[in-house]
């Protein structure tokens, strides 16, 4: 009996903590979240089966457009936004538990033409043009961003990060705003624009300071037992430091600095 009992699966000792499966759109990111059809891995995929499916929580996750998992999060149809930058706009649909310091910066290719050095020069060079990744939001000041942009016609809103660096690499587009392991670890997920690596350039830029990034749980979607219950599990797993054991697994050496680094 004690050997049958040792051979059962992990599934049939968890315990259940939450009362039903968590929803969890996810849209491909860079090596946070990667996504081969229905399959879906990367960063965070791994972080939520090993410190919340495993605990008893099981996840059902979606693939969608990252505008759409946006949507679905502010209108609680989605249990957990992830991953995400803490903003005062999510805040108001969720809670936020922080994993991991990042930023955002100006990244474009390399060229001879002068620094970058914040954002109101970006919008002052009219002749360059600007892509960015649709649902993507780096607080108040990348909102503004957007606004003034779309005023001045130079603005293209693309689907994904692969999009963007397609973008600049034909010419289509001179400067993006993102995290840049974002958009390193899109251009290693696919060979047609792998090439482009080595040619990024960043510019961090005042306006777009270290800030917070993580898992957002749901005010509305969840009921308070299992809102309770994720957020207790997450920030377990936060305060392991797993999350960024998975960064370094997953991204080449180095190639995080000035984008993630240990809370």
């Amino acid at each position: 009996m004690a050997l049958a009992s040792a051979a059962l699966p992990w599934s049939a000792w968890a315990q259940t903590v939450c009362s039903r499966d968590i929803a969890v759109p996810v849209a491909p990111i860079g090596l946070s979240v990667t996504v081969a059809g229905e399959d879906v891995a990367g960063v965070y995929p791994e972080v939520l089966r090993n410190s919340v499916a495993r605990e008893g929580c099981p996840l059902k996750f979606s693939v969608v457009p990252r505008a759409r998992q946006e949507l679905m999060f502010e209108t609680g149809r989605a249990d957990l936004l992830v991953p995400a930058t803490r903003t005062p706009k999510r805040d108001e649909a969720g809670v936020f538990v922080p994993m991991v310091s990042s930023r955002a910066t100006l990244i474009s290719l390399s060229s001879e033409r002068a620094p970058l050095r914040s954002l109101a020069e970006l919008q002052a060079r009219r002749e360059m043009r600007v892509v960015l990744v649709r649902g993507f939001d780096y607080g108040e000041s990348y909102q503004a961003l957007i606004k003034e942009l779309e005023q001045q016609g130079r603005l293209s809103l693309a689907s994904d990060a692969v999009s963007v660096a397609r973008m600049l690499g034909n010419g289509m587009a001179e400067v993006t705003v993102m995290a840049p392991s974002i958009l390193v670890g899109a251009l290693l997920g696919d060979a047609r624009v792998r090439p482009l690596l080595e040619q990024l350039r960043y510019e961090p830029v005042d306006e777009l300071p270290w800030g917070e990034s993580g898992v957002y749980v749901s005010k509305t979607a969840l009921s308070e037992a299992d809102r309770q219950s994720l957020l207790v599990l997450l920030e377990r797993a936060a305060k392991s430091g797993q999350v960024w054991r998975e960064f370094v697994k997953h991204y080449p050496p180095g190639s995080l600095t000035g984008s993630i680094r240990q809370r």
